[in-house]
């Protein structure tokens, strides 16, 4: 809590007896004894106080002054000169005071305190640290200091620590529920998220009228997925306190996680019109711009709260995210260099995912990511697998995942599901997505053994059905993507759990113990930058749907808005992806190229207006930009046609982009980058026997793609090559795949049972 927060709430607290000013955390001012035994400097430091009472600070010090002078060594005097002196913003003389406070009395209280928020409040962490630990030392009861010193041992990520100072103070003082709140939030923080419930429970069972209690526990049973129990908490802290900052804050965390997106906003700008300086309101107000794809509010958002919190742990992370994604790249290499640096020394700048997008750095992802898992994703306490060894007739496998329906994921992974020899494989699908009506989603559910619909359980919920269940391998395939749920499988759900397709990364978690990678996304010498053993499948690590379907009616050129006679350039990538050096790289060839174009994704109205002006900037004129707006996916296969040639971009690759480009027929070019989310292209590639496509420097790309443009014969070598051995190529074909990535789980499974540690190894290839 800041000072000025604290300040502000200590001076409408009404104060029962005449000695006790209102100064924070019952700062007593004593020394006024009985009535007939006051001394002169008593009095006047009663006096003191009542003027304090009324808000005359000026005249209350005074007072406090004429009580020193009578006597230099009365400490109440000095604290509450010092105090006053605080209110007052004469901050050196307030501190030179409680300073000499503590040379009379080293171990006093209330100076302690004080110096300690003075030092917070002025960014000297260690200093404030040793001041609030010597204040707690000499008073253990001493509630006031428990909160600050909490978090400042939260900002250094010692939540255990802070966690273990409170549970020691609610012994001392278990009638506070401020402090039962500030236990549930700690909790909450590390993962205890049933504990916390209990904790914010026992505040309202001290006091039911606790509207902060009330809003912690809507946070803490939305963690817990129980969304309405969640809403009507909230409901319950704003009919309490209609005006709680916090409160409206809070519902909007809720809303939007449930995609109430508008609603959500509605909240969190309630909560931001009460409190205008509220970092995490406009943290939220951030989130919630973002997934509603209005970028530049989200922006604009965010450098609002880097103004009034610089410090703000993914303040510059999130308003980089924000304008990548409209291709905005306004400050983007300093803005880069600060995440860059951030994360290298240990600070939550930005999310794992959104890093893999700046990032060419394996050093730098695992750093990211080891971070991120332990401040959001630390394992749990207790598992719930045991160390049982399972004895089935079939390998049990799970499946995770949000993207059961209409997604890139399920598309790819289709056909593998249905192929799984039922014979050795169990499979179960752990479905926490939307349960939309589609023919995926269909095909998908009639695909596996057992479909479970997860959505409304807690990840310890989850977690316990997958241990009832008696999976073997649980495999998760979103990482740290959207709507991701780690915490699963940080309560140990299964003997074994892999990492595989949905994240193309570390996830820097101690409780993953496989990555499905290949040779390519993952040579031998990067296994030392990820936290799982590497499992190396021959071919591509990346599954494919033999099964999809191209539309039958390609369009023409002059339907796409594309020039019926030129070389045709795409990148169906997301707009993210897209960096200021890839940009120009494409403007060189477009400069090159006389008549070509280049034809994008049309993500967002933003992006598209912020390419062509740099476009134009460059020299190109916007219009050689043609933008493709969404369609089914069948219709997005068949219009590849129209394209000569696939541009990838760099430091993060085309993914499921490539493969489809590869399954309609239409030739890639990548660069071989340093990350597996930067060499994915290069794997596809391989599996397509199309490795000439690689090249390893952005200036060799730019002339091979100059070349290629005037190399007819070439592109259609390469085209005939993909359409006539399509389904043999290992890219394309799922049968080979399936029986390697089940070889694959053989191994992970027969390792386990004998008591092996997991370990990396390459599958063996098996025959077409």
């Amino acid at each position: 809590m800041t000072m000025l927060k604290w300040f502000s709430r200590v001076m409408k607290r009404a104060q029962q007896t005449d000695d006790v000013a209102p100064v924070p955390g019952n700062l007593t001012v004593t020394g006024a004894g009985p009535v007939d035994s006051v001394s002169e400097e008593q009095s006047l430091i009663r006096q003191g106080n009542a003027l304090l009472d009324q808000g005359r600070l000026a005249e209350a010090a005074t007072l406090y002054r004429a009580a020193l002078a009578r006597d230099a060594g009365n400490v109440d005097a000095r604290v509450n000169l010092g105090f006053v002196l605080r209110e007052m913003g004469q901050l050196l003389e307030a501190a030179r005071e409680l300073e000499a406070v503590l040379n009379l009395a080293p171990t006093q209280k209330d100076a302690l305190f004080l110096l300690g928020l003075k030092a917070q409040a002025e960014g000297q962490a260690q200093r404030a640290l040793d001041l609030l630990r010597r204040c707690l030392e000499a008073h253990p009861d001493f509630e006031p200091a428990v909160a600050p010193l909490c978090t400042l041992l939260q900002a250094e990520g010692r939540l255990e620590e802070a966690a273990e100072l409170v549970r020691k103070s609610l012994d001392l003082i278990p009638a506070s529920p401020d402090l039962w709140c500030l236990f549930a939030k700690l909790q909450s923080g590390l993962g205890q998220h049933g504990e916390a419930l209990q904790s914010c429970d026992r505040a309202l069972s001290l006091n039911p009228d606790h509207a902060g209690a009330w809003s912690d526990r809507g946070l803490v049973l939305n963690m817990l997925r129980r969304d309405e129990e969640a809403i009507a908490s909230l409901q319950k802290a704003l009919a309490r306190n209609p005006d709680s900052a916090e409160a409206h804050s809070n519902m909007g965390v809720v809303l939007t996680a449930l995609k109430e997106y508008g609603r959500a906003l509605d909240h969190i700008d309630r909560s931001l019109a009460l409190q205008p300086i509220y970092p995490q309101a406009l943290h939220n107000r951030g989130q919630a711009l973002t997934l509603l794809k209005r970028y530049k509010e989200a922006a604009s958002t965010y450098r609002r709260l880097l103004s009034i919190a610089p410090d703000h742990e993914q303040a510059v992370g999130n308003l980089l995210w924000s304008q990548i994604y409209t291709c905005n790249w306004d400050g983007y290499e300093a803005l880069r260099g600060s995440v860059l640096e951030a994360v290298s020394h240990g600070a939550l700048a930005m999310e794992p995912w959104s890093f893999i997008a700046l990032s060419d750095s394996p050093v730098s992802q695992l750093k990211c990511a080891t971070t991120y898992a332990a401040a959001r994703f630390p394992p749990a306490r207790v598992s719930v697998w045991n160390g049982e060894r399972y004895k089935h007739d079939r390998i049990r496998v799970a499946y995770l995942s949000a993207d059961l329906h209409e997604h890139a994921t399920a598309y790819l992974m289709a056909e593998l599901f249905e192929r799984h020899d039922r014979q050795l494989f169990s499979t179960v699908a752990i479905s926490f997505g939307p349960n939309s009506a589609s023919p995926i989603r269909e095909r998908l559910v009639r695909a596996f053994d057992n479909f479970v619909d997860v959505s409304g359980r807690s990840d310890l919920e989850v977690a316990s059905l997958i241990r009832d269940m008696e999976i073997d391998i649980a495999v998760d395939l979103k990482g740290y993507t959207t709507d991701a749920r780690p915490g699963i499988l940080a309560h140990r759900a299964a003997p074994v759990q892999v990492n595989y397709l949905g994240y193309p990364g570390t996830l820097g978690a101690p409780y993953i113990d496989y990555l499905i990678a290949d040779a390519w996304t993952v040579p031998s010498e990067h296994e030392i930058h990820y936290a799982e053993k590497i499992v190396r499948l021959p071919g591509s690590y990346q599954v494919n749907d033999s099964r999809r379907s191209i539309g039958t009616r390609a369009p023409t050129r002059t339907d796409a808005g594309l020039p019926e006679d030129c070389f045709v350039y795409c990148c169906f990538n997301n707009n993210y992806k897209i960096t200021p050096q890839v940009f120009s790289v494409w403007m060189n060839i477009l400069r090159s190229v006389r008549g070509s174009v280049l034809w994008l994704i049309a993500d967002n109205d933003a992006a598209m207006t912020n390419l062509r002006r740099e476009a134009e900037a460059q020299g190109i004129q916007g219009a050689r930009l043609v933008f493709a707006h969404r369609v089914p996916l069948a219709d997005h296969l068949a219009r590849h046609a129209l394209a000569d040639l696939f541009l990838d971009t760099t430091p993060c690759n085309a993914h499921t982009t490539a493969s489809d480009a590869l399954w309609a027929g239409l030739p890639a070019l990548t660069v071989l980058g340093t990350t597996f989310a930067g060499r994915v292209c290069a794997s596809l590639l391989h599996a397509v026997e199309l490795d000439t496509m690689v090249v390893d420097s952005l200036d060799a790309y730019e002339q091979r793609a100059i070349r290629l443009a005037t190399d007819k014969a070439a592109l259609n070598a390469m085209r005939t090559h993909l359409e006539a051995h399509r389904t043999r190529l290992p890219l394309f074909d799922c049968v080979r795949f399936t029986k390697q990535l089940e070889s694959a789980y053989r191994i992970m499974w027969t390792r386990h049972q004998d008591g092996q540690k997991p370990a990396s190894f390459l599958v063996p290839q098996t025959a077409p």
